[in-house]
């Protein structure tokens, strides 16, 4: 029994440390165990499935704003990837930008960069820089590695609730229970919940970026939020609760950052914005 706790100890310290790969954006070192090969194939499989069974909009101004923002902030990211020395950073990946007909008010970017804009937020957004804000921040998403490092994370998390089981398998069923639900919200709440948070944050300071290297003014991105909030209603679940952080922390974070956005993209000649 001794034998199999310290294998799966000393396993899961091998993937900590071994499974890194650094974030472009921040210098980072993330936990990272799902390569480029295992995830892309997938996701764009699943993506041109989505594309099938929905509304998807051609031919409308609406649709046509949707892949200019989408070229420009590819063409944000390029810039910013190359000047920094990560050359051939986008190589597998296949942007592609859809308006799709739906009134939630929701937009997403799948692994590899394939992205959706629902129509529903576009009252919301209002125009084509409120646009860039929501695009920039999902393309950040993908282009951060977010999704791979959710299930690296994952699997971490249920590699820990099985060495838990391992560790009490010669106690009580009730201290077998109570561990397993003691982890289950322990774990969620106090480690994939703030981890969840903070990669949405990481996206809107990304996103921030390259919404400003691709001409569009970062300063605008706190008020799109201030509509996001109008439109919740004020209702939100606690932000320790949740994936997301508070409108309001966003809305502070947003103002914070958006000048730092703006000295970034001077270095690459951007002196006036959308």
């Amino acid at each position: 029994m001794k034998i199999k706790k310290w294998v799966l100890v000393l396993f899961a310290v091998a993937l900590t440390v071994v499974a890194c790969k650094v974030n472009p954006f921040t210098g980072e070192k993330n936990i990272n165990f799902v390569s480029n090969d295992q995830l892309f194939p997938s996701s764009f499989q699943q993506y041109d499935a989505f594309l099938d069974s929905s509304n998807v909009v051609t031919g409308t101004a609406d649709a046509r704003m949707v892949k200019r923002i989408g070229d420009k902030i590819k063409t944000a990211a390029e810039r910013y990837l190359n000047a920094n020395g990560y050359q051939g950073f986008l190589d597998d990946f296949r942007f592609e930008y859809n308006l799709v007909n739906d009134n939630q008010v929701n937009a997403f970017a799948m692994p590899g960069g394939k992205t959706v804009v629902y129509t529903g937020i576009l009252p919301i957004t209002q125009d084509e820089t409120g646009l860039a804000v929501v695009m920039g921040h999902e393309v950040a998403h993908a282009l951060a590695d977010h999704g791979a490092q959710r299930m690296s994370r994952a699997q971490i998390q249920q590699l820990g609730a099985v060495a838990g089981t391992v560790a009490l398998s010669g106690k009580s069923a009730q201290t077998q229970q109570i561990f397993a639900q003691a982890y289950g919200i322990g774990s969620q709440v106090g480690v994939m919940l703030p981890f969840s948070r903070s990669q949405e944050a990481e996206a809107d300071r990304i996103g921030l970026t390259l919404m400003a290297i691709a001409g569009y003014n970062p300063e605008e991105a706190a008020d799109l939020w201030r509509r996001m909030q109008q439109n919740s209603g004020g209702a939100s679940t606690p932000e320790f609760l949740s994936t997301h952080p508070s409108n309001q922390t966003r809305i502070n974070n947003l103002e914070a950052w958006a000048p730092e956005a703006k000295a970034e993209a001077k270095k690459y000649g951007v002196t006036s914005f959308q």
